[in-house]
């Protein structure tokens, strides 16, 4: 009796260094993909979508978005994004891969522990329905490790509401459009 209480105790002691070793050394990464129906033509989205302007605008949080070297859109182009997040501000380096939308714009967003692969590919459904496929990889270290280890869906969710924003900044400024013609 007194062995299985001592095991159970080696037990209960070594699960949150061995957790711990588990997360720091095989885990990290995180991928998936949402997709947004926007009931507007794929012209429009891809204006709105191609302007990085345009995401303080709609993403609560965002303050200012400087470009550092480069030229708007073009490959290479590194930028700063000052975003407030709760009481803190946060500061994230964007840096275009690829941009040759609709049918893809890859960006890079890194700060401190996170590095993100934000890609986004438009596609035509009718002639006023566009779908936005955003495809979101994290790759986390440190703390972040452990973050996104137990609240994976935290990430996810902030991506949906982000998508949602945006569709809703889209849909307006192009029933606005229609209503101004």
């Amino acid at each position: 009796m007194k062995t299985n209480r001592k095991n159970l105790l080696v037990i209960i002691l070594t699960f949150p260094i061995t957790l711990s070793i588990y997360i720091y050394f095989f885990t990290g990464n995180l991928q998936f993909t949402e997709e947004i129906v926007i009931n507007s033509d794929i012209k429009s989205v891809t204006e709105l979508l191609s302007d990085p302007n345009n995401m303080i605008k709609y993403m609560d949080g965002i303050e200012s978005y400087n470009v550092i070297k480069g030229n708007i859109n073009q490959i290479g182009t590194e930028a700063e994004i000052v975003a407030l997040m709760g009481d803190e501000k946060i500061k994230m380096t964007e840096i275009v891969l690829a941009n040759n939308l609709p049918t893809e714009k890859k960006v890079t967003y890194s700060t401190d522990g996170v590095y993100n692969i934000v890609t986004n590919k438009l596609e035509v459904i009718t002639l006023n329905k566009t779908r936005l496929i955003n495809k979101q990889d994290f790759e986390f270290k440190g703390y972040m490790k452990i973050i996104s280890f137990f609240m994976p869906s935290a990430f996810k969710k902030q991506s949906r509401i982000i998508l949602e924003s945006f569709k809703n900044f889209a849909e307006e400024r192009n029933n606005n459009l229609n209503r101004n013609n």
